[in-house]
């Protein structure tokens, strides 16, 4: 019978270790690769999620402009009945709204000057809508000194670069959004899609409570076929059809919408511009997760 041999036990002892070492570091490997491949699955399948998204983003976007431009083609009027105005449903989920529906701040300067009526107009919005005057003012000498030289601002693109101003909290912009726009150059209201509360800022002689019948009436298919026939029906006799700036057809459009891919969303802000004889084009476009 052979003795116990101290050594030969140390080296199998130490082979044996040496082998779960080995394993122990190639389930490490294993395990990493697997977690890189997962991870690399999870960011590929986001990536195809985000195209697909962006892809129906721009579906939307061309289907809009087609809307807009049939609109254009079959009548001069701008109404709220017509198939662009209605919310988009589907894998692009969208509403166009009609900015010259909305008091443009832009025509708080005409020909680098300030236009005090319109100044005026502004103002009585504001008081209709629940803006603190101070805030009110506050906005207009910023579009001020973003237009009249020398200019100490950069010209606005959308309500949204008004957010630092002292006292414009997000609620307070928000709701501004329903009344009030921002575009490159002046633009008469259109009164086939404004609110009553714009139209009665607009047109100074208009209550808001004539407003709102104003408005009834139009919505109920009543709608304004030109400038004369709105003045003639604010039965106001002291008004002129010179001195309001309202009209009844519209250039200038803005896109708000999503897509959704399983858990993903992808939004998009465009505005748009549609000429008299042109197909519609995008001013500017911005698109967000």
């Amino acid at each position: 019978m052979k003795g116990y041999s101290p050594p030969v036990a140390k080296q199998r002892g130490m082979a044996i270790i040496s082998a779960l070492l080995i394993a122990a570091v190639v389930a490490v490997l294993a395990g990493a690769m697997l977690t890189r491949q997962s991870v690399f699955t999870r960011s590929l399948e986001a990536e195809q999620l985000r195209i697909q998204g962006q892809w129906l983003l721009q579906g939307g976007l061309e289907h809009s402009r087609q809307m807009l431009w049939d609109a254009r083609r079959k009548d001069v009027l701008t109404r709220l009945d017509q198939p662009w105005a209605r919310a988009q449903v589907g894998a692009f989920a969208g509403r166009i709204e009609d900015e010259q529906g909305k008091f443009n701040l832009r025509n708080l300067v005409n020909r680098q000057q300030v236009d005090a009526e319109q100044l005026q107009s502004f103002e009585r919005l504001c008081r209709l809508i629940g803006v603190d005057p101070a805030v009110s003012r506050r906005i207009s000498q910023r579009v001020i000194a973003s237009y009249v030289p020398p200019a100490r601002y950069p010209m606005l693109r959308s309500l949204d670069d008004l957010s630092g101003i002292e006292g414009l909290d997000p609620v307070v912009l928000q709701r501004m959004q329903a009344y009030i726009s921002v575009l490159p150059g002046p633009t008469w209201v259109n009164g086939n899609t404004a609110s009553a509360e714009v139209l009665s800022a607009v047109v100074p002689q208009l209550s808001l409570a004539q407003a709102h019948g104003l408005v009834a009436e139009r919505d109920s298919g009543q709608w304004f076929i030109n400038r004369g026939d709105f003045v003639n029906r604010l039965r106001l006799p002291q008004v002129v059809v010179d001195a309001v700036q309202v009209g009844i057809t519209s250039e200038w459009f803005r896109l708000q919408g999503q897509a959704r891919r399983e858990q993903r969303r992808v939004t998009i802000d465009a505005l748009l511009h549609r000429p008299e004889d042109r197909e519609p084009r995008v001013i500017w476009s911005r698109v967000g997760v």
